[in-house]
């Protein structure tokens, strides 16, 4: 199965001053007026993959005008208490109401019971409209209004004008096709939720020590998106796997553990205009437990269900890698419970196109050595800060040296080096300045078969000169080389 290159369009986030917004039709149209002055100047084209603009001034008309619509139906909620459904009100009455008829029971038990000697006090008759007066306080309690209700931090009453606010709700449009009523639907059945789902406290929980190496956020791609993997080959442990699925309880506490993981991933975005508003997933179906297993179908379906009725438009792409044959059948299963939106964003990779696949979507410095990247945990010897990476073509039928300099004595130089694809012969060597002076092989030439990860090695001299490392590429197509290299001097260490 091939994988369809997709073009992308990368929006610079220019400074922009945030415009203030009324509820008002016409005082909304004023305020697109004003933001169309702050779009960006330029826009950047990458072989990536595109993700809508939340610039107002990006958007069609018709999407401005449900954007407009749709603030004025959550302003009107908001003000209303008509968000939340009347039942949760009531109950919430209800209950306030219970605990006043407590308290006024108690206080009647403290008052002293009359004697026979006391003569009853007569209640002084109350007029008509006392009498009216006291039951319109019964029947109508003053209604608070909650003003501060907020979604991922951002408060989400339109009229406050939060940066973010608009991003926020064109998500929301986005994923039901910019039909106002379902969008408003969709965002109130989600505040319903995370209440239910007590969602907003839920990063404060100490969930999933045993499953943290199901899914971990590591890195960000081209784009700057922060990258989930999820890695479904550990649950081949048994032991592990029932301690997942086992029970109906141990699933909900995976649906939580699993929720909680968005919501880190979801603190590390930015939602403003041409900020990163949404996750790079990448899915290892390596190893996985089959479709044979019920327990996992189950938590499958419902984190699905989850995560596509409650974040909207938080996937950039969604890409899964190492897909075996029986993989088809179960998205097959699945493929009705989605919406087209989520699944033309799917990327099905084979295990030969998996580093080639990743690589139009995150640097090489940022795939895991085990995807054929450069990445390694907790990594001691490169970081950012030690610069990029040099890309390098050796040809069909050619060889390709790279030298690197080492004229001080005592010098330790560090090495990467991946070749996408491999199958070429490898080789290093220290090469002395002096004529005199023996060659030292650091690594002896040998066939670098398909499968091979990332080279890492390293080396001290004892005498100024260069350590060479050579590619020789048999094959009829040419190999793209990937290496970086950093030296530590003894002062260094």
């Amino acid at each position: 199965m091939t994988v369809e290159s997709v073009e992308a369009v990368e929006v610079k986030a220019a400074d922009t001053q945030m415009t203030e917004v009324s509820v008002s039709l016409p005082e909304e149209e004023k305020a697109v007026e004003k933001v169309n002055e702050a779009k960006p100047k330029t826009v950047e084209k990458s072989s990536s993959y595109r993700e809508e603009s939340n610039f107002l001034s990006d958007l069609k008309d018709n999407e401005n005008k449900a954007l407009i619509e749709l603030r004025s139906k959550l302003e009107e909620a908001i003000l209303g208490n008509t968000l939340f459904k009347k039942e949760e009100l009531k109950k919430e009455t209800a209950s306030e109401s219970k605990e006043e008829q407590s308290a006024a029971a108690e206080e009647k038990e403290k008052e002293p019971e009359a004697t026979d000697d006391a003569a009853p006090e007569e209640a002084e008759p109350k007029t008509e409209g006392e009498d009216k007066q006291s039951s319109s306080e019964v029947e109508k309690p003053e209604e608070v209004v909650d003003r501060d209700i907020t979604l991922w931090g951002v408060p989400l009453l339109p009229s406050k004008c939060a940066e973010g606010n608009d991003v926020i709700l064109l998500k929301f449009l986005r994923a039901r096709e910019f039909k106002v009523n379902e969008a408003f639907e969709m965002l109130k059945k989600t505040l319903e939720w995370r209440k239910e789902f007590k969602t907003d406290s839920i990063l404060e929980e100490e969930l999933g020590q045993d499953i943290s190496s199901v899914a971990y956020m590591n890195g960000v791609d081209r784009e700057g998106h922060p990258i989930c993997y999820n890695i479904y080959g550990v649950l081949e442990n048994q032991e592990l796997y029932q301690k997942t699925f086992g029970t109906e309880e141990k699933r909900n506490q995976f649906l939580r553990w699993r929720i909680q993981l968005m919501e880190k991933g979801i603190q590390k975005l930015d939602f403003k205009p041409g900020g990163v508003t949404s996750l790079l997933q990448i899915n290892d179906l390596s190893n996985s437990p089959g479709p044979s297993k019920k327990e996992i179908r189950i938590a499958t379906k419902q984190a699905v269900g989850l995560l596509q009725d409650n974040y909207p438009e938080f996937v950039a792409r969604n890409i899964f890698i190492n897909v075996p044959f029986w993989y088809y059948a179960l998205n097959a299963l699945l493929s009705p419970f989605l919406t087209q939106r989520t699944k033309s964003k799917f990327v099905f990779v084979r295990p030969s196109k998996v580093t080639e696949t990743l690589l139009k979507y995150i640097c090489v410095e940022e795939i895991p050595v085990q995807y054929g990247g450069l990445k390694r945990e907790k990594d001691t010897e490169f970081s950012i800060e030690d610069g990029g990476v040099t890309e390098l073509v050796v040809k069909a039928g050619s060889t390709e040296t790279i030298e690197i300099p080492v004229p001080e004595v005592g010098t330790t130089l560090v090495w990467d080096l991946t070749v996408l694809g491999w199958e070429v012969n490898y080789k290093e060597e220290f090469v002395p300045a002096d004529e005199g002076s023996y060659t030292i092989i650091i690594q002896k030439g040998k066939k670098m078969g398909s499968q091979e990860e990332p080279v890492r090695n390293s080396f001290r001299n004892n005498e100024p000169g260069k350590v060479v490392l050579t590619i020789e590429n048999s094959v009829s197509k040419k190999k793209r080389i990937f290496y970086r290299y950093k030296t530590k001097n003894c002062s260094s260490f």
